[in-house]
C-alpha cells in the first residue's frame, strides 16, 4: 500500500467511504509567549486587610489590577510591578510568581520631618515610590498637625471602602505621625523596600509645583532604607515546572537570585535553554545606583539570558517597577517581531531622574559595554529603551565575545528553533528513515536526508520573508544533514542560521565644502561638439 495511513486499517473491509483527517500539511506554529513577574507578596501586616490571599511559590495568572491587589496584597512589590506592567503591555498574557517575605526579613523605613509650619496655604506636592501624593495646607497648621495631614493622605489608598480596590493607587507604605515627624515602613520586609523614593515638587515651578510658604520638609534619604531579607526561590522554579515563561521580569539582583534564575535559565541540560528541556525564555531586571557602581556591578556578570537595565539613583519610580515596565515592553516588542530593536519603546508610568541627573552619553556608552542595558529620557520626560544589552561578555577562557550581547539574538533564536521544530514534528512524526536515492511509493510516511534538508530550506526561506535571517545560498551552503553513523535511526543536523542584524547606528562623515571647483564635470560630445553639462558650474 503505497500512502501511509495513520488510523484507517489496512486490513478494513467494511463498504465504502472512510475518511482520515491529517493536519500535518495545514498549520502554522503557534505559541503563547508568557510573561512572568516575580515579586514579594504581603503576608505579615497586622492590618489583614493588606495582605494578599495568593498562595506563594505558585505562579497565576492575572488579568487586571483588583486581581493583583487581592492576591499579593495592595501596594506589595508584586501588586505594583502589575501595575507597571499593564501601564505598558495589555496585550500579552501574564502570569505573576508570588513569593513570601523571606524569615526574619524586615521592612524598610523612612522619615519625613516637617521643620516649619506654612505661613500661607498651598499644597505639598509629595511624592512616594514615584506616585504624587498631594497635600494641602493651611497657614493655621502647625508642624504636628501638617505631619498628619501627610501620614492621612499618604494612608487614604490604604482604606478599604467600596470601590477603593482596583481603583486607586496603592502606596508601597503605611505612615505613622508624631511630634512632626512622619515615619514610613514598607507592607513588606525584604532588601526590595531600600528602592522606595521619597521627595516632592518633582515638576518644580514649571510644572506648577512649589513649597507652600514657610513650610519646611526634610527627608531621611532619597529612599528607604534598612530593609533586609531576600526571598528565596528554589521552590517556586520548582513549581514552574515545564510551563513556559518566555519574559520574566526578576526585581532582585543580588547574586544568589540571579544565580538561581539564570541557572534555571541556562543551557546546560536542566536549563531552558538546554537540549532536553528547548523551553527557552529571557530574565529582565533593573537596577539604581551611581555611574561607578553600576558599571562595576555589570562586569562581574556575565549571563546570556539576563538583561538588568541601569537606573539613575535620583530616578522616582522603584527599581522593581522598572523591572516590570521594562519587560512589558520587552514582551510586547520581541512577540511581534523577535529580530526587531527594542529602541525608542517608551516605558510608560516610570518618573525618571530630573533632567540635569541623567545619564550622559558617555555614561549610556560605557554601560553598553560592562553588559547593562540602557534607557533614556528625552523632551517628553518619559523614559524609553536605548539598547536591551544582556550581562554576557566573555567566552570561556575569559575573552571578550559579542555573541549573546543582545536580547535580540536569544529572541530570533527560539523563533527559528520552533519553527524548524515544529516543521519537523508536524510533518514527519512517524515517518520511516532511508538513505538518498532509495525508491519507494508516492505516498509512503518514509522520509530522506535530503527531504529534511529541503523542509529545512523551505524553512528559512520562510524564515527570510518574515525578516528574521538573510543570506539563503550561504545557508544552503553550509548546511549539513546526515544519517548518523553509529544509529541508522538518527538523523544529524548542522543548523547554521544566519540572523538578521539590526540597525543601531548611523555614522556620517559631513565632509563640507565651502565651494567646488570651477571646471568641467560631465562633458557630453555630440555630433562632434562638446556639450557643457548642467552641472558643470560654469558661469
Amino acid at each position: 500500500m503505497p500512502i501511509s495511513f495513520n488510523n484507517i486499517p489496512a486490513m478494513w473491509r467494511v463498504p465504502l467511504y472512510w475518511v482520515e483527517v491529517d493536519g500535518s500539511m495545514a498549520g502554522f506554529p503557534e505559541m503563547d509567549l508568557r510573561s512572568l513577574l516575580v515579586g514579594t507578596m504581603t503576608t505579615k501586616n497586622t492590618d489583614a486587610t493588606l495582605n494578599g490571599t495568593g498562595v506563594p511559590d505558585v505562579p497565576i495568572i492575572v488579568g487586571r489590577q483588583m486581581d493583583a491587589d487581592a492576591l499579593f496584597g495592595r501596594g506589595s512589590e508584586l501588586a505594583c510591578m502589575c501595575r507597571a506592567f499593564f501601564a505598558n503591555n495589555w496585550a500579552n498574557q501574564l502570569w505573576c510568581a508570588p513569593v513570601a517575605e523571606s524569615t526574619a526579613s524586615t521592612p524598610a523605613t523612612g522619615t519625613i520631618t516637617i521643620g516649619t509650619p506654612p505661613t500661607e496655604a498651598g499644597t505639598l506636592h509629595l511624592y512616594i515610590a514615584g506616585y504624587a501624593v498631594p497635600v494641602n495646607v493651611t497657614y493655621l497648621m502647625t508642624i504636628a498637625d501638617v505631619a498628619t495631614a501627610v501620614a492621612d493622605a499618604i494612608n487614604e489608598d490604604q482604606i478599604a471602602y467600596p470601590g477603593a480596590i482596583g481603583t486607586n493607587p496603592s502606596l508601597p507604605v503605611t505612615a505613622v505621625a508624631a511630634a512632626g515627624v512622619i515615619t514610613l515602613h514598607a507592607k513588606a520586609g525584604g532588601v526590595y523596600g531600600n528602592g522606595i523614593t521619597m521627595s516632592d515638587n518633582y515638576f518644580g515651578k514649571v510644572g506648577g509645583e512649589v513649597m507652600p510658604p514657610g513650610l519646611t520638609v526634610t527627608y531621611s534619604g532619597k529612599t528607604l532604607a534598612g530593609g533586609a531579607g531576600v526571598p528565596l526561590f528554589n521552590n517556586l522554579i520548582m513549581n514552574m515546572g515545564e510551563t513556559p515563561f518566555e519574559y520574566v521580569a526578576l526585581p532582585y539582583t543580588d547574586s544568589n537570585s540571579l544565580q538561581a534564575w539564570e541557572y534555571e535559565y541556562g543551557f546546560s541540560d536542566e536549563g531552558r535553554w538546554g537540549w532536553m528541556r528547548q523551553l527557552y525564555g529571557l530574565i529582565f531586571s533593573a537596577k539604581a545606583g551611581i555611574y561607578s557602581d553600576l558599571v562595576t556591578f555589570g562586569l562581574t556578570r556575565n549571563g546570556k539570558t539576563t538583561s538588568i537595565l541601569a537606573i539613575e539613583p535620583e530616578a522616582l519610580s522603584p527599581p522593581y517597577e522598572w523591572a516590570a515596565a521594562y519587560t512589558a515592553k520587552a514582551a510586547r516588542g520581541l512577540t511581534n517581531d523577535p529580530a526587531r530593536p527594542l529602541q525608542t519603546l517608551h516605558l510608560e508610568s516610570m518618573i525618571p531622574a530630573p533632567f540635569h541627573m541623567r545619564w550622559n552619553l558617555m555614561e549610556l556608552n560605557t554601560f553598553a559595554t560592562s553588559g547593562m542595558a540602557t534607557q533614556r529620557t528625552l523632551s517628553d520626560n518619559v523614559p524609553m529603551i536605548s539598547r536591551e544589552t544582556t550581562n554576557y561578555q566573555l567566552n570561556l577562557y575569559g575573552y571578550p565575545d559579542d555573541a549573546f550581547e543582545l536580547v535580540t539574538t536569544l529572541a530570533t533564536l527560539a523563533k527559528l528553533i520552533r519553527n524548524q521544530r515544529y516543521a519537523i514534528t508536524t510533518k514527519f512524526p512517524r515517518h520511516k528513515l532511508a538513505d538518498d536515492g532509495t525508491r519507494f511509493g508516492a505516498g509512503q510516511a518514509i522520509v530522506t536526508p535530503s527531504i529534511i534538508k529541503a523542509e529545512l530550506v523551505a524553512e528559512y526561506g520562510i524564515d527570510e520573508f518574515n525578516g528574521l535571517v538573510e543570506n539563503l545560498q550561504q545557508y544552503k551552503n553550509h548546511l549539513i544533514v546526515e544519517r548518523d553513523p553509529n544509529d541508522p535511526n538518527r538523523v544529524n543536523i548542522l543548523y547554521p542560521p544566519d540572523l538578521v542584524n539590526q540597525l543601531r547606528v548611523v555614522a556620517v562623515l559631513a565632509q563640507f565644502r565651502l565651494q567646488y571647483d570651477r571646471g568641467i564635470d560631465e562633458a557630453i560630445i555630440t555630433t562632434g561638439q562638446v556639450q557643457i553639462g548642467q552641472g558643470a558650474g560654469l558661469g
